[in-house]
């Protein structure tokens, strides 16, 4: 895995941007009841959707290291809204494949720790934001663990 990674979303009017990440391209935009015009996931679901797709690639590596199959592998995960706050306050990830319960359960904690999104999440992560201009790059505040 990469020291660093770098993707940039150049917004497209309304609430569409357009995200770019080694080449790859992805719409991101608000559903039209939100006052966006639906073109992709809304960013949020980006979210989960990074939590759900890093899970499922860790449970199938760590099924494969130990010579098993996970048929019909999903990762299925649910965010619970914080109140009013514009956050969110729990992710739920489940994982469902065509084996006995046992063999799944035994996956899960090792591939837990192999997840490098949600090991992000739960991780003391610093939030930096900031902006470029033609002096170079200004950070404007730093969000660190309490």
């Amino acid at each position: 895995m990469a020291e660093s990674l770098e993707v940039t979303a150049a917004w497209r009017g309304g609430y569409h941007s357009l995200v770019n990440a080694r080449g790859h391209e992805m719409s991101v935009d608000e559903p039209e009841s939100a006052g966006g015009t639906n073109a992709g996931m809304m960013p949020t679901e980006v979210l989960c959707a990074a939590v759900a797709s890093c899970y499922c690639l860790a449970l199938a590596h760590v099924a494969a290291k130990r010579s098993l199959e996970l048929p019909a592998l999903e990762v299925t995960v649910r965010a619970q809204r914080a109140g009013s706050e514009l956050r969110y306050r729990r992710l739920e990830v489940e994982a469902r494949a065509d084996v006995p319960d046992e063999r799944l359960a035994r996956l899960i904690e090792p591939a837990r720790r192999g997840g490098w999104v949600s090991n992000t999440l739960a991780g003391e992560l610093e939030l930096e934001y900031g902006y470029a201009s033609a002096e170079g790059y200004t950070s404007v505040e730093v969000r660190s663990p309490e």
